[in-house]
């Protein structure tokens, strides 16, 4: 008889569920979509319960069209954005909507925090700069604007410990979300109760810290109910999504990266020791005795998203017709159009920026235009704009004294040849893809294998479920090409910094 892994992916515009075979194929799957909500500018939030309804649909669709016996799942594992702050009560209710990792109402307090304290001793505890986008200056929002709501909160949970909670009724924190907190030391990987004194920040507020592939729980009977699972699943703590996505791609030693294509962009570099830069993310990864070195950028997949949405009408009626998808169209004409997009250069700065320029206030830009310039130069500009982002952070890490060889792509940005090439010959860096789509709900699906024996370590689960689809090797013709671009990209934030921050 099959048995399966459930990986459930909680990203930003909808969840993914997939269901596996122990040697990695996608036996079925699903998603569900919800909003994001922006009430004032610099907010961005959403309502954890819709994410948990979308989930509860999207696993019941799956299971009823896959006719797959629920009782034939051996572990559940959940990834989920990063940086969430929903505050439950003792009941589980959720307070208020949670600020999302793009939502920078915080900087204020942020700079309120630096000036008192000191960006360095911040940064000697957690190894990360202090952040608006960050879970611990959210927490302290709440204190300041909403009293309300934060005296009646019991815990703070992520996006994945939340549907962690509502499947298994118990509050949990993963050991890789926990650098959100500036009151979390990132050496030792736990609460730091003087940072939280220190921070202003109640500690019992912070749940029990776990290893992503440790089963916390198991599904519950009113869970079970709601969608459509067998009682009594193992459902493990998982992680960070770009952390399950890096798992996902094959990406486990020292040295290997992650590339992201999804909503967001960056990259991850697995280290085997602690290796903090301001400039950068510095996280635990799934895998134990591992971090990450981590480049994430606002501009990733979401990009071209966005230029559909808005440009993308005739690419939608070519779609009709070819029976492609607006997506192939616009790919075709960026590949018309050469290296360098012929001076247009795009920052895809599209809610601010996180690193390595950490600007809430920065945006994005198209320079360069003039009349002979086709919506293909805007869409191969944005293309190139998301992966000049990428090779700002890997200069920034390698600086920092991470290097990075052989990039592992995943994200829907990924099944783009052309982007991908783009971004090889932009980094001068060799892309292999594995399975793109389903790299971040593989990475949960192989936790909750690990943790219930499926799998007797992480070795044997990355060699059974990995295969890399496709490699593209940089042209380094066109990395030299694209060197006078690039300086364009670097100096025109420098340029327009101070007429974005008025």
């Amino acid at each position: 008889m099959e048995k399966y892994l459930l990986g459930i992916d909680i990203g930003t515009s909808a969840c993914k569920v997939a269901l596996f075979t122990p040697d990695g194929q996608v036996a079925a799957q699903g998603n569900g979509d919800y909003k994001v909500y922006y009430p004032q500018p610099g907010w961005a939030e959403q309502n954890p319960e819709d994410w948990w309804q979308a989930v509860c649909s999207a696993i019941r669709v799956m299971l009823s069209e896959s006719k797959i016996n629920p009782s034939d799942i051996s572990g559940i594992g959940i990834d989920g954005q990063s940086w969430s702050a929903i505050p439950v009560d003792r009941d589980g209710n959720v307070l208020c909507n949670t600020p999302i990792w793009m939502d920078t109402r915080a900087q204020e307090i942020c700079m309120e925090l630096k000036d008192r304290i000191g960006e360095d001793r911040i940064f000697e505890v957690c190894g990360n700069s202090l952040q608006p986008s960050y879970t611990l200056p959210k927490i302290l929002w709440y204190k300041k604007h909403l009293p309300e709501v934060y005296k009646n909160i019991y815990k703070i949970l992520q996006s994945n410990s939340f549907i962690v909670y509502r499947l298994t009724g118990v509050m949990t924190q993963d050991i890789c979300q926990g650098y959100g907190y500036q009151c979390f030391d990132m050496r030792k990987g736990c609460w730091n109760p003087d940072a939280c004194d220190l921070l202003g920040i109640d500690m019992e507020m912070l749940p029990d810290i776990y290893p992503c592939h440790q089963v916390v729980g198991q599904v519950s009977r009113e869970a079970a109910e709601m969608t459509g699972l067998a009682a009594g699943i193992p459902v493990v703590a998982g992680g960070l999504d770009a952390a399950c996505g890096t798992l996902g791609a094959g990406v486990i030693h020292p040295g290997e990266t992650q590339e992201q294509g999804g909503q967001a962009g960056g990259m991850s570099i697995c280290i085997n020791h602690y290796q903090a830069d301001p400039r950068l993310i510095l996280s635990y990864h799934v895998v134990p005795d591992m971090w990450l070195l981590q480049g994430g950028t606002v501009g990733g997949g979401g990009v071209i998203r966005w230029f559909e949405q808005e440009f993308g009408a005739a690419e939608r009626a070519k779609a009709l017709d070819s029976g492609k998808s607006s997506f192939f169209e616009m790919d075709k004409e960026a590949e018309q159009i050469p290296a360098g997009s012929e001076g247009v250069v795009f920052l895809p700065y599209m809610a601010g920026e996180r690193s390595p320029i950490w600007d809430s206030k920065a945006k994005g830009v198209y320079y360069g235009i003039d009349f002979a310039k086709t919506r293909a130069h805007f869409i191969r500009a944005s293309m190139e704009g998301v992966a000049f982002s990428l090779r700002h952070n890997l200069e920034t890490a390698e600086h920092a004294g991470a290097h990075a060889e052989i990039l592992c792509a995943m994200g829907g940005a990924a099944n783009s040849r052309v982007w991908t090439q783009i971004k090889a010959d932009i980094t001068g860096k060799k892309i292999v893809v594995p399975s793109s789509d389903t790299a971040t709900t593989l990475g949960a699906a192989i936790l909750a294998g690990v943790g219930t024996g499926v799998y007797a370590d992480f070795e044997e689960a990355v060699s059974r479920t990995v295969v890399i689809k496709r490699e593209h090797a940089p042209d380094m013709e066109k990395y030299r090409q694209y060197q006078e671009s690039y300086q364009t990209y670097l100096s025109l934030y420098e340029n327009l910094k101070d007429t974005m921050h008025k």
